[in-house]
């Protein structure tokens, strides 16, 4: 069961360890390290809190149960359908921010290795097709190519933050806001950053249900994001002057700022190797989460078995899964940061808002049948279940705010 436990505390760590990384330091420009050390400490509480409310409703299902079963089970139909929105925006946006992100990042590195020059839109296309055509061959090709990725991605992290750290400079950590607006306006980036409530799910069924062992993975696994994103954003806010990270917004311009301000040979290829390979990682999990779903849905759909009907079925939730975000990529080629403020919502809908609403009904359907039940509870009781839908309220509302120009935009 150890070896377990530790594998199900990697996948934790790992599903949120990814391309929310690289918007962190873009989304806490204007409001100073310590600001932002405060939102990330914060919002880590929030989304442990809201993964052990999960443990404690799959308690009431069987261990292999989706998020979709437990909705339909404790909400009926209408909340099984809010789940499945939820999920698909998700997604998209999701797919959309990285498209958005990865494409730019995939034309400098034909130019700077190859001598290709392409522009942003063919980039973006050529990119997207690659991914694509690797997620339609199946899991396996996505497994084999994603474990070579991160191995890579972890060494180039660790080499970055190793390379950075002699250069942090105290007094630009000490920066304080440069409006109360945009300490607001980070919040949907940084809250998207943490979370993995996707896979609990899978790890409820890979531990067989085990409460104990389920809490240790869940504490665990989104702890260790939290010390990696302090250390980079000590690294990352602390080497570059506040009004410069904030005058040169966007991914490009981050890395670019990195590698010029730290004159060490080959830095900017080892930043620039990170920042894709966190992009890649995290679009190919994610596109595989929704074609997979997507090919579900029509298989369901659809009493034809036959070999080509499945080829044809393979195809169509390809083209569904990957020309809606590159279509939003193209015509937003900047949209990394807005695209991942979208996602919040769906997140908060999916990790906030339907895991409190369930745990309040269950527990007091419990209450009114007057069971008294050994069955593991989430501390923090009422206070803690209003406290963070009110949060989740205020995730939304900071993200229709932005969209809507009312507080200032980031990136």
């Amino acid at each position: 069961m150890q070896s377990k436990v530790l594998g199900s505390t990697l996948i934790i760590a790992g599903t949120t360890i990814g391309a929310g990384m690289l918007a962190l330091p873009i989304a806490s420009a204007g409001i100073g390290f310590g600001t932002s050390l405060l939102l990330m400490v914060g919002l880590w509480a929030l989304m442990a809190y809201t993964a052990l409310l999960m443990v404690e409703l799959h308690q009431y299902a069987d261990h292999s149960a989706t998020l979709h079963t437990l909705a339909k089970q404790i909400l009926g139909k209408k909340g099984k359908y809010i789940a499945s929105f939820a999920m698909l925006f998700l997604f998209y946006a999701l797919c959309a921010a990285y498209i958005a992100g990865g494409g730019g990042q995939f034309a400098e590195r034909l130019e700077m290795v190859f001598g290709l020059s392409l522009s942003s839109t063919t980039a973006t296309v050529v990119f997207t097709l690659i991914v694509a055509l690797t997620v339609t061959v199946g899991t396996h090709a996505v497994d084999k190519l994603n474990r070579v990725l991160f191995t890579i991605k972890l060494i180039a992290m660790g080499s970055v933050l190793f390379l950075l750290a002699p250069n942090v400079t105290q007094g630009y950590l000490t920066s304080l806001p440069l409006q109360q607006g945009l300490i607001v306006a980070a919040i949907p980036v940084v809250f998207t950053s943490f979370g993995f409530h996707g896979s609990i799910p899978a790890i409820v069924n890979y531990l067989k249900g085990d409460t104990a062992s389920l809490r240790k993975a869940i504490i665990i696994g989104s702890s260790l994001p939290l010390v990696i994103y302090v250390f980079w954003q000590l690294v990352t806010l602390g080497v570059v002057q506040q009004q410069t990270l904030v005058e040169n917004s966007g991914l490009s311009n981050l890395i670019s700022l990195l590698s010029s301000t730290v004159h060490v040979e080959r830095l900017a290829t080892i930043i620039g190797v990170f920042a894709d390979l966190a992009l890649v990682t995290s679009f190919l999990g994610v596109s595989l989460g929704l074609f997979e779903y997507l090919r579900d849905l029509g298989r369901k759909a659809s009493a034809d078995t036959s070999t080509d009907s499945a080829f044809a079925h393979r195809a169509l939730a390809a083209l569904i899964t990957f020309l809606p975000p590159l279509c939003f990529a193209l015509f937003y080629p900047q949209g990394f940061i807005m695209a991942l403020g979208y996602a919040a919502i769906a997140l908060a809908i999916l990790a906030i808002f339907l895991p409190t609403v369930m745990v309040a009904k269950t527990r007091k359907a419990k209450l009114e049948q007057a069971q008294s039940s050994t069955h593991y509870q989430t501390g923090g009781g009422q206070i803690a279940l209003y406290a963070a839908m009110s949060v989740g309220l205020v995730i939304v509302i900071a993200q229709l705010l932005v969209s809507f120009h009312v507080l200032p935009s980031l990136g």
